[in-house]
């Protein structure tokens, strides 16, 4: 039986408090809200029951802020995509910010399942002022377990509409992208960061964002495969090559907590989902 479940995530700026509601149907929740860090800051944990996705599955997630609220959200693990005989696996959000919201989206990993057929779906709206905070990490196969992603294909879909568009197809099959130095290099975990604005950055923040961002690159273990671009005025990406997901995550959260300091001048404050 196929899972169809959606959940819509709304936060709104109450008297200095950044307050989440939620309506869901199916198997998708969202835990208590948590603020570590004060009023300002919603922390969220976004939870999926059945642990995973197998053909025939689909999740819908949605995620508005309202003006001047700033939102976080996590998953308390991995996204698992299952072996498929033959349907899809459709995981879609959409995350859309107005004027002056702030939103941290932050999942854990989308580990891909060898025989997986999935796709992974993230689109993200700006209002002018708005900045989003994010990341996507998908690992192939599960190589703790001795189980090499060799049969199946996974779809990834980073969009900001009209600004940014990222979206690579992974075939268990080819041979020439996952072994090739032009394309994963046989690594098995493909990791993105990103800072995306719905109002042009000031050269100065995203100098001080890269600067950021690579200093944290140079002491890590990951440096030959990991690099730090401005594509446009509204964007600054981090991209990571890892052998397996770990390295990778540490690398990414380190960055997350600098850019936090460096763009919003907050502290780096993680969410206590991680500490589990």
């Amino acid at each position: 039986m196929a899972w169809h479940a959606r959940l819509q995530l709304n936060y709104t700026l109450e008297q200095a408090r950044t307050v989440a509601r939620y309506e869901h149907n199916g198997p998708l929740r969202i835990l208590q809200s948590l603020y570590p860090e004060g009023d300002a800051v919603c922390h969220n944990v976004l939870v999926h029951p059945p642990g995973g996705l197998v053909g025939g599955d689909t999740l819908d997630i949605a995620a508005t802020v309202g003006p001047g609220a700033h939102g976080l959200v996590t998953t308390p693990g991995a996204t698992r995509f299952y072996r498929s005989t033959g349907p899809l696996a459709l995981q879609r959000s959409h995350l859309t910010l107005a004027e002056g919201a702030r939103l941290e989206w932050l999942p854990l990993e989308a580990l891909c399942y060898s025989a997986c057929n999935a796709e992974n779906h993230l689109t993200l709206n700006l209002a002018p002022g708005a900045e989003c905070l994010g990341w996507d990490v998908t690992a192939l196969g599960l190589p703790h377990a001795d189980q090499p992603f060799v049969q199946g294909r996974f779809v990834q879909h980073l969009e900001v509409p009209g600004l940014w568009l990222e979206r690579g197809v992974i075939d268990a099959a080819d041979e020439r992208l996952l072994q090739s130095p032009l394309g994963l290099a046989g690594q098995r975990c493909v990791a993105s960061l990103f800072f995306a604005a719905g109002t042009p950055l000031a050269r100065n923040r995203r100098d001080a964002a890269l600067d950021a961002a690579r200093a944290v690159m140079d002491a890590h273990v990951l440096k030959p495969t990991a690099g730090a671009t401005s594509p446009n005025d509204r964007m600054v990406v981090v991209r990571v090559l890892a052998p397996q997901v770990e390295p990778a995550m540490q690398l990414l959260k380190a960055v997350r907590a600098a850019w936090r300091r460096t763009l919003w001048d907050v502290a780096g404050e993680p969410p206590r989902v991680w500490a589990m």
